[in-house]
Parts: C-alpha cells; structure tokens; sequence
C-alpha cells in the first residue's frame, strides 16, 4: 500500500522544536501533570503497573466517555491511541478498493491520506467562506450517489473553526440514510466552542454514525494520546479486532489520568480553561489582522484555537510559510496543506505573551515584503 506524505504533520515534526515560535498548533497550551493530578490522587498514580491494560479502555474509562453520548453505554466505546488512530481503524474498517467516499474540504487531510492509500474514489465536497464556511447543499446532493458507502465531516472544523449548520447536518444525515452510508464525524474539537455552547454530537441521529474524538484539542492534553470512537456497539466489537493489530492499548498511565480529566467536575473546569484560553486571545489576533490593513480577509472562528484567513499577498502559501519559518523562526500552516492556496492557519491557543511576540515576528515579515 502506498502512501502519500501527510504534509502538515511533516511539517510539524520537522520544525515545531526548532523554531523560537510555534502557531502550527490547533489546541490550547497543554496542562501539566502537576495541574492535572490532585494530591490526594499522586500516590496512586505512582503506585500504577506499567503493564498491559484492557485493550479496548478500562471500563472506568469507557464508562466516563459513553457519559458524553447520552443513551450509550461501554459497549458503544472503543479507546485508542489519540483520535489519530480511530480515525485510522475507521477507515481501515470500511473502505475497499473503488469504494465511493465524500470528505469535507478543507478538513484535517489525515482522512484524505488513507482514503486514497486504501483505494477510495474520494469525492471532496468543499465548504465555502460565503456561506459561511458551510458546504453548498445542492453540490453535496449532486456527488452523494447509491455507490457512496462513507460521508466524513470533522464537526467543528479544522482548519476553519467553523461549524455545520443545523441544515447542513439534517441534509448529510438525509443523504447518508438515502443510501446505506456510514457518516464518520470527526468531533476533537467539541467542546472548544468559544461562545460555550456544546457543538451538538451526530452520535445518535441515525444509526450508522461513528464519532472520533479524544483529549487533544478541546482539552489540551494532546500528550497523553487518549482518543476514542463511540458508535454501534456490534461494529464497536468488530473494528476492536483491527485495534489489536495496531497499538493494541492505551497505556497504563494515560488511561488511569484520563480518567481524571473526564471526571464531570474536572471535565467542566478543563473545558472552562480552554474557552478562557479562547477568548483571550482572539481579540488579540484579531486586533492583529485588523493592523495589517487589507492583507487578510477571514472569518471568526465558532471553535478551537484556529483562525483560517485568505491573504492578499502574491506569494504561495507554502512558500510564504517557509519564508517566515526561516526568517522569523516562527511556524504557521499553509493552505496548501488543505489543497487551498493563499491561506494560512494561525492557532492562537499559547500564552498570551508568546502569542503577541509571535503575530509581532509575523508582522516584521510583511512589512518587509511590502517594501
């Protein structure tokens, strides 16, 4: 099986360590370990085996997970290995060669990578910064086929922010019911909604949706690589024997700690430090673009610490990320790792000084472009 290079994470791995700032990331700063684990709760974590555990999640886990779908229990959950990896077995799972899948545009392209590399006739159906960063339900209509077996949508969305609207869900619903197909919905960011209203789940609107999320994005703790997927419990049980091909478990440590994190109080207070992180900083950034005159046009973002703007500059977005990598030391996604040129991703979810210290390198570049 070929793959293509997964560009956005490449890129990442090469220079997020080795660049003096950072806003490649689409999450808020991490907690520590020391601001995650009470005290009263050290020992115990220091007392933990550090051998195999129930490879699907321990049932403690899985019961304070299925707690976020309501009406599903532990046989609806499958742990793994960040939702990087659900995303993985999802796709592993359903599509064969020639299967027809429709993906939402721009999205995060793991999804796009392994539709191609397992053989999927992928066609993409794109949001549109006119409506809204919604997708025009009349093309949608047109590409869904009786072939199409697997609709995936990432709800909220990486790398707009943006989220679907109630039309566009019924609509995608509507159509993946037409046909017999499976809607993967892509939920991480839930949960960093800026304005704090839960996005709503597709968990449960029609019985062949699965739900990928986990600990990254919405609650900063993308180190301890706990993800999962919720969704009928008879295909739960069959993709868990794919998991036993690939990491097997969670580990010891990330499973008792994430626990913790989705304890209904620490869950609330995590998510509450997320939503502050959020609106601190937007009006930052957003200050920011507003002082760059007529070079970006975007959209605010609904959730996540991401911001999507279009960019006036005649320059290639990868070439214009490269320019401020090697020049100002600092990372930013371009748009062509989600097949758009002339945009760029910002996260604005670091430190409030970092972030400044950053957009102020950002904006020594375009000055000097602009000469």
């Amino acid at each position: 099986m070929n793959i293509d290079e997964f560009k956005m994470e490449r890129m990442q791995s090469k220079w997020e360590f080795h660049v003096d700032y950072n806003l490649s990331e689409s999450g808020v700063y991490p907690l520590t370990f020391e601001e995650l684990v009470p005290s009263d709760k050290l020992e115990d974590i220091k007392k933990t085996p550090l051998g195999y555990i129930q490879t699907n999640g321990t049932t403690g886990l899985r019961e304070r997970i299925a707690h976020i779908y309501p009406g599903a229990s532990i046989e609806n959950i499958l742990v793994t290995t960040g939702s990087a990896e659900a995303n993985f077995l999802l796709m592993w799972k359903f599509l064969e060669p020639g299967d027809e899948a429709l993906i939402m545009l721009p999205n995060y392209m793991q999804m796009w990578g392994l539709m191609r590399s397992f053989g999927a006739n992928i066609k993409p159906f794109f949001l549109r910064a006119d409506l809204d960063w919604n997708p025009d339900l009349t093309e949608l209509r047109n590409l869904v086929s009786p072939k199409t077996k697997l609709i995936a949508v990432t709800n909220p969305n990486n790398p707009t922010g943006a989220l679907l609207s109630e039309e566009a869900r019924k609509t995608i619903i509507e159509l993946a019911d037409s046909v017999g197909a499976w809607i993967l919905s892509d939920e991480v960011y839930q949960g960093a909604e800026l304005d704090g209203t839960i996005t709503p789940s597709l968990w449960g609107s029609y019985k062949k949706v699965i739900v990928t999320s986990g600990l990254s994005k919405a609650y900063g703790l993308a180190g301890l690589r706990t993800g999962w997927m919720a969704g009928p419990a008879d295909t739960i049980q069959e993709i868990w024997a794919y998991h036993d091909y690939t990491t097997i478990s969670l580990s010891a440590v990330s499973d008792k700690l994430a626990r913790i994190v989705l304890e209904p109080e620490n869950r609330k207070n995590i998510l509450n430090r997320t939503r502050n992180i959020l609106n601190n900083n937007f009006p930052i950034i957003e200050e920011w673009f507003q002082r760059q005159g007529d070079i970006f046009d975007y959209i605010p973002p609904k959730a996540g610490a991401i911001v999507y703007p279009h960019y006036s500059l005649d320059f290639n977005s990868t070439e214009l990320c490269d320019k401020l990598r090697i020049e100002k030391s600092v990372l930013l996604i371009p748009g062509d790792h989600f097949e758009m040129d002339r945009y760029i991703r910002f996260g604005f979810g670091d430190k409030e000084n970092y972030l400044i210290k950053a957009l102020n390198r950002v904006e020594e570049a375009l000055k000097e472009i602009k000469r």
